[in-house]
């Protein structure tokens, strides 16, 4: 018989062993028993919630985006009118993002979606909320908003995928090289 309630505790353990193996492989490359055993469980019991691999994958992945959406909604609470961009940013680049098992889960998650509908359409999902909330926040200090956001959106994205790639100190760099495009765009004309 099942217990009771055990349902959202096996599958956070199973999403949170699944960016735990793919942090420790840098890939995908990891199988359902695998992620079954670091969460102390099944194989079977993590097809059961799940169904497979990349269903567990797509779960980690929207776990790490809601992360990210909390360090988003942290900075822009403490960020006066002027600064929300910045604080986009600042979230883009925090050092929770930096994490092994992050940059594992992001890197992934790139390659998955050109393959995986699913994975597809929760990358299009972050591009729109990261744009929609760059725009909203250019409104007040840059004449061409959508057209910024746009602009800062694929580079926090590249700057991200750099800085993943290269040594501890990159991140804090990437992070004050979109900041200075960002002014660069403010001070654009119409």
């Amino acid at each position: 018989m099942p217990k009771v309630g055990m349902e959202p505790v096996r599958r956070d353990a199973l999403v949170r062993a699944t960016i735990a193996e793919i942090g420790q492989a840098g890939s995908l490359d990891v199988t359902v028993a695998q992620i079954a055993r670091r969460a102390g469980m099944s194989s079977a019991l993590a097809h059961h919630y799940f169904g497979g691999k990349a269903q567990i994958f797509l779960a980690a992945m929207r776990h790490i985006l809601t992360e990210f959406g909390a360090e988003v909604r942290r900075e822009l609470i403490a960020a006066p009118t002027d600064a929300r961009a910045e604080a986009i940013i600042e979230a883009s680049f925090a050092p929770a993002s930096f994490r092994k098992e992050s940059i594992g889960a992001w890197m992934t998650f790139y390659v998955l979606a050109q393959t995986e509908p699913q994975a597809l359409r929760l990358w299009r999902l972050y591009q729109r909320r990261l744009r929609s909330n760059l725009t909203h926040a250019l409104r007040p200090v840059c004449r061409a908003p959508a057209q910024a956001a746009d602009t800062l959106a694929a580079l926090i994205d590249g700057l991200y995928i750099r800085a993943a790639l290269n040594d501890p100190e990159a991140p804090g760099e990437a992070r004050d090289h979109a900041l200075r495009v960002l002014t660069m765009l403010k001070d654009q004309p119409a």
